[in-house]
């Protein structure tokens, strides 16, 4: 009986918590798509939607609210998704895309393709996924090999990280025609997202998230230890490089929309395992509509703030991130210095 009413409110918690994060995720993207320098009223929306862009608002409407509103949906869940994997399967819980270099390598990878002008959607997205996977797999490879704790993982990837801008910052010297574009990408902003780059990142992130909750199980399995996980029948390496895969998927189709924004994939994990939630088949899809709706409010902040003027929101994500990362240290609920 106890163990049945421990079940039916362990349900019930996980309940309102979808609620809750769908309310936030239907909440910020109305805020996303209403607010912003020019006033859109909710009859001009559904003017666009009836008769197109006949008007100023209803072009607005249309051609930069809606796009970015999706883009900040879309990045904010794949970026928390993909914090919440690499943290089971890095083993530390203080690793995500941005700490650990994984986003610097899909930035390196952009960078590299707008110099020598590659431009496009699907090759953007796939050079970017590249990146991301090359940083991951060698973040996971010599944290396997060589790091004595945990506490490793964390500082290998942030040298890497930092050899990763180093590179994309000579690229820039040498092409001084992109330093422009590569302002507002490092930072990360969504105001120049158009539906000829939002079309692939969708279709990666949508898909890519599909399967990340499919092979959910396989992630708690892997959480449990590789002794454990071999002892249970799991295919370890295969899974591992099947994780790292998505991740960079997540990251990189992120990066390409947004630029290098960070801590989105460290604060939602953290904020979603702390209301007790522990299940990858409960943890991601969680992490994916709190991490829409954090990203999209935190863009809302950005444009609206010093309206008419905007702000990056790569600016009030560091705000937010560089502290929470701090505090997470100092509670010890990562790495410790020690380890």
């Amino acid at each position: 009986m106890k163990r049945s009413a421990k079940s039916l409110q362990s349900n019930k918690k996980i309940s309102l918590l979808f609620l809750a994060a769908v309310l936030l995720f239907l909440v910020s993207a109305a805020l996303g798509l209403l607010s912003g320098s020019a006033s859109i009223s909710l009859y001009d929306i559904i003017n666009a939607v009836k008769n197109g862009p006949v008007g100023a608002n209803e072009r607005i409407f249309i051609f930069a609210r809606l796009p970015r509103t999706i883009a900040c949906l879309l990045v904010g869940s794949a970026l928390s998704v993909a914090g919440a994997i690499m943290q089971n399967v890095l083993a530390n819980k203080l690793a995500s895309p941005g700490i650990v270099g994984v986003n610097s390598g899909a930035g390196l990878a952009i960078t590299l393709c707008t110099a020598f002008g590659l431009y496009g959607g699907w090759r953007m997205s796939f050079f970017s996924f590249i990146g991301a996977f090359l940083t991951a797999f060698a973040v996971s490879l010599i944290a396997r090999r060589f790091a004595s704790s945990n506490g490793s993982v964390i500082l290998i990837g942030v040298a890497i990280n930092s050899i990763l801008n180093a590179f994309s910052d000579a690229i820039i010297t040498l092409f001084p025609n992109i330093a422009m574009m590569s302002a507002d990408f490092r930072i990360g902003d969504f105001s120049a997202v158009t539906y000829h780059k939002l079309l692939p990142s969708t279709v990666i992130i949508l898909i890519t998230l599909t399967v990340a909750i499919i092979f959910s199980k396989e992630l708690d399995v892997i959480t449990l230890g590789e002794e454990s996980a071999r002892g249970l029948g799991l295919n370890v390496r295969l899974m591992r490089t099947v994780f790292l895969i998505i991740s960079a998927l997540l990251a990189g189709a992120a990066v390409s929309l947004a630029g290098l924004i960070s801590f989105v994939g460290l604060i939602v994990p953290h904020a979603v395992r702390l209301m007790g939630i522990t299940r990858s088949k409960h943890l991601l899809p969680l992490c994916a509509l709190f991490g829409a709706g954090f990203v999209t409010l935190c863009d809302t902040v950005a444009k609206t703030v010093f309206s008419p003027y905007e702000i990056q929101v790569g600016i009030i994500m560091a705000f937010l991130g560089a502290p929470f990362f701090i505090f997470v240290i100092i509670k010890k609920k990562g790495v410790r210095v020690n380890d």
